[in-house]
């Protein structure tokens, strides 16, 4: 008598032999002898091909058929299609460090692991992922690597400012907390204080900043 495991493994096979079914899309499931088809056909016809393919495997018990018929003007939504679409558009994504974040996808739902050196490289991977049709949530475990240094913090927001608003810097404050940035201090306007919190993300490893900065008197 065949295991569970033997079984599948013989559907499998018989699925991917049978030429009027297109397996790629389907995915088996064995229970003590009853097998499940679920996911995906391009007709009705393949729907019924791959019931009888399954039917024919000596052992199988009884069949639970949840196969869908999906035209080819149809969304490709299934699981590793999104997860092949949200790989190659973080390929094409200049800002995303495609060979360190890992997708995993199920029923929809996307969560992305793995280490980057910028937060703004984990954030752009979570943007990215959530505009493909299908993902109905995006789960974000990426880490950022590095942890920022307070005095590489303090020295680009000085420089940005000066640099895009002529101003001094000097009296705002930089403390760091893990990966998080904290800014205090005072500065002339609304823009030096935008301009000094845009610095502070733009630095390694920072993925958080509280900015308590104040408007000068």
């Amino acid at each position: 008598m065949k295991t569970d495991s033997q079984l599948q493994h013989d559907v499998i096979a018989e699925l991917e032999w049978e030429p009027s079914v297109d397996s790629a899309d389907i995915g088996v499931a064995v229970d003590k002898g009853v097998v499940t088809l679920s996911g995906y056909v391009n007709s009705y016809a393949g729907k019924m091909a791959a019931e009888k393919a399954a039917r024919r495997v000596s052992g199988v018990r009884a069949l639970a058929e949840e196969l869908k018929v999906r035209y080819a003007s149809d969304p490709k939504t299934a699981d590793h299609e999104i997860a092949q679409r949200i790989l190659d558009m973080f390929k094409w994504n200049v800002l995303v460090p495609d060979s360190s974040i890992q997708v995993k996808v199920e029923h929809g739902f996307v969560t992305l692991s793995g280490t980057v050196d910028w937060a703004y490289q984990m954030d752009e991977a979570r943007k990215v992922a959530g505009k493909i049709n299908g993902v109905v949530g995006v789960g974000n475990l990426i880490t950022v690597r590095q942890r920022p240094n307070a005095s590489v913090v303090k020295d680009r927001i000085v420089a940005a400012i000066k640099r895009q608003a002529d101003a001094d810097a000097a009296s705002v404050t930089v403390q760091t907390d893990g990966n998080k940035v904290i800014l205090a201090g005072s500065v002339k306007g609304w823009h030096e204080r935008q301009i000094a919190e845009r610095a502070a993300w733009a630095a390694p490893g920072v993925t958080r900043v509280e900015d308590n900065i104040t408007l000068a008197a």
